[in-house]
C-alpha cells in the first residue's frame, strides 16, 4: 500500500468517525432542534434562549445571605451562568436526591443513582432575588419542557428541578411554574418538578469552577459558553464580567 493512499484511508476513516460522533449527537436531540444544530465552534454555537417575565409571587427574603439548588442538566453549565450572574457569592457543582453512599460522579453519571446534578447557589437576596435566579434558569439555562435531558445528554441524572430551602421559596415557586404553565412560553409541556430538600453533596473538585478552568473544552463551547452569552445579552444588569469563584 503506497503512502499517499495509506494518508488517505486515515483521513477518511477519521472523517467517518467525526461523523459518525456528530450524527450521534443530532440523533439525540428533539426532532424540532435538528434544523438549528451548528457544528462546534465557539463563533456559531448558540442555545435558544426563552425569555419570560418575573415571577408575580416573590419568596419572603431578608439580609444579605440565602441559598437556592437547581438541577439542570450538566453541572457545568448551570454553575457557569450563575457565577457570572451579580448578587451570587457561590455556585458550587454537586449532586441532590440520593444518598451520601452514592454521591460520586461515577455512579451518578452511571444512572445508578437518584442524585441529580444540581448546584448550591449562595447569593445576596439584595442584590438579586430567588424570582430573578428561577427567570435566569429557565430563560438561558435549561429547557424545562426535555423529560430527564438537557442539551445532548439524557439521563435522569440530567433532569429539571427547582429545589426549595425554605417555605417561601417553595410557594414562589410553585407559583412561577403555575404562572409559565398558563403563559405557554414554550410547545412543550413543562416537567420540571419541584424536588424537596434532602441533601447537598459537593462534586469532585476537578468539577467545581469547571467552565472557568476549561473555556476551550468541546463541551463547553458547544453548549455552555452560549448559555452564559445569553446571560449577558438578555439580562445585561445582572451579568458580571469577571465570574465569582
Amino acid at each position: 500500500m503506497g503512502p499517499l493512499l495509506s494518508r488517505s484511508i486515515i483521513f477518511g476513516g477519521v472523517l467517518a468517525c467525526f461523523g459518525a460522533m456528530w450524527a450521534g449527537v443530532q440523533s439525540a436531540l428533539p426532532d424540532d432542534q435538528l434544523s438549528a444544530v451548528p457544528l462546534i465552534s465557539e463563533a456559531h454555537a448558540a442555545e435558544k434562549a426563552t425569555i419570560i417575565p418575573m415571577p408575580r409571587v416573590r419568596a419572603d427574603e431578608k439580609g444579605k445571605r440565602a441559598v437556592a439548588i437547581f438541577a439542570g442538566g450538566c453541572f457545568w453549565g448551570v454553575e457557569g451562568v450563575f457565577e457570572h450572574t451579580k448578587g451570587v457569592i457561590s455556585a458550587s457543582s454537586g449532586y441532590h436526591g440520593g444518598s451520601k453512599r452514592s454521591a460520586s460522579y461515577k455512579l451518578v453519571s452511571a444512572g445508578l443513582t437518584n442524585h441529580a446534578e444540581a448546584v448550591r447557589v449562595v447569593y445576596d437576596p439584595s442584590q438579586v432575588s430567588y424570582g430573578r435566579l428561577m427567570q435566569i434558569f429557565f430563560s438561558v439555562i435549561a429547557d424545562p419542557t426535555m423529560l430527564n435531558a438537557q442539551g445532548p445528554d439524557r439521563g435522569k441524572h440530567y433532569r429539571s428541578a427547582l429545589v426549595p430551602m425554605n417555605a417561601g421559596q417553595a410557594k414562589a415557586a410553585r407559583a412561577y411554574i403555575a404562572q409559565l404553565e398558563k403563559g405557554r412560553y414554550w410547545r412543550r409541556p413543562i416537567v420540571t418538578k419541584i424536588e424537596a430538600y434532602k441533601a447537598f453533596y459537593q462534586a469532585e473538585t476537578y468539577h467545581q469552577n469547571f467552565m472557568q478552568k476549561n473555556p476551550r473544552q468541546g463541551y463547553i463551547v458547544r453548549w455552555d459558553k452560549p448559555k452564559v452569552a445569553n446571560l449577558k445579552r438578555y439580562f445585561p444588569k445582572l451579568y458580571r464580567g469577571r465570574p465569582v469563584s
